[in-house]
């Protein structure tokens, strides 16, 4: 939904204790989305083949099908018959701040699957924001079977505790946070910047408007994209993340996987919903020699679908 205002201009510092609000919004649109849905549409796009993991209810079937007709392999989605699928109910406003509540559903219900049926399927798993309780089955399965994975805490960071987080990110191939996350994090498990070094391969931040940090074996800053306009900021962390392991999995270099990830994210951003945009092989590569130059638009290319 969108609040045609300012949400801060709706506060009174002295009331806080009592806050009781009300937005009259001017327009509600219903849109797939879901960290899991958002990551796995942009790879399918991409021409990636991501395997879906996770738990929905009995109205699934619509967003199943348009996942699948997209290149998503959902054969590994539990389907429970007798609640719906989780729910985030979003309102931004004119700054693109952003007032939101979730319905877990079958979200709660992912903690029941296992990752070792699926473990020769897939080259690396992304553990996203999730039911807590699947997130810590699903890292600590990964460690158990080999499989390299990526830490993507994301909006759970607020709900658990250090000792979670920790148990969430040691080990990792990829930590994937923004810089907000980042400091949330440090504080909550208690561990320096260079203890998370130790932990993991390599750590990307991202910082909005200011691009993205990568550090492992070097340490490198890339700018974004510049956008066109802001219309919604719902998903580009995730647009970001499909774009980067599309790279990934492509065999470019870590600056070249943040690149085409800021690609993609400011797509997303210039769009109304995490899924409503579309691929243009040549304008996208237009905007990548722009923003990065010749080089990197012909090395990224060749990871690119038609």
């Amino acid at each position: 939904m969108h609040f045609p205002g300012r949400f801060v201009d709706q506060l009174v510092a002295d009331q806080l204790d009592r806050l009781s609000l009300s937005f009259l919004v001017d327009d509600m649109v219903i849109r797939p989305g879901g960290v899991a849905g958002n990551i796995a549409f942009a790879l399918g796009v991409l021409g990636q083949s991501p395997l879906l993991v996770g738990a929905v209810g009995a109205d699934f079937g619509e967003y199943r099908a348009r996942l699948e007709a997209n290149g998503v392999d959902c054969s590994a989605v539990l389907v429970c018959e007798d609640v719906n699928t989780a729910r985030f109910v979003c309102t931004t406003d004119d700054d693109m701040r952003q007032l939101a509540s979730f319905y877990t559903g079958a979200m709660a219900r992912s903690r029941e699957i296992s990752l070792a049926p699926f473990v020769e399927r897939v080259d690396l798993a992304l553990i996203g924001a999730n039911d807590p309780e699947a997130m810590l089955r699903h890292t600590d399965e990964c460690r158990e079977l080999g499989l390299p994975f990526a830490a993507d805490p994301s909006q759970q960071l607020a709900r658990m505790e250090g000792p979670e987080i920790r148990r969430l990110v040691e080990g990792a191939r990829y930590l994937l946070t923004n810089d907000y996350e980042w400091e949330l994090l440090l504080k909550k498990t208690g561990w320096t910047e260079a203890q998370v070094t130790e932990k993991v391969e390599i750590r990307i931040t991202t910082h909005g408007e200011k691009g993205v940090e990568i550090y492992g074996p070097e340490t490198l800053k890339v700018g974004i994209v510049p956008e066109t306009g802001k219309v919604d900021p719902t998903g580009v962390g995730d647009a970001f993340r499909a774009g980067f392991l599309a790279a990934v999995a492509g065999g470019l270099s870590m600056e070249r996987s943040a690149q085409l990830g800021s690609l993609i994210a400011v797509q997303v951003l210039e769009t109304d919903g995490p899924q409503e945009w579309t691929w243009d092989r040549a304008h996208g590569l237009e905007r990548l020699r722009d923003a990065y130059g010749p080089d990197a638009a012909t090395e990224i290319e060749r990871v690119l679908p038609a």
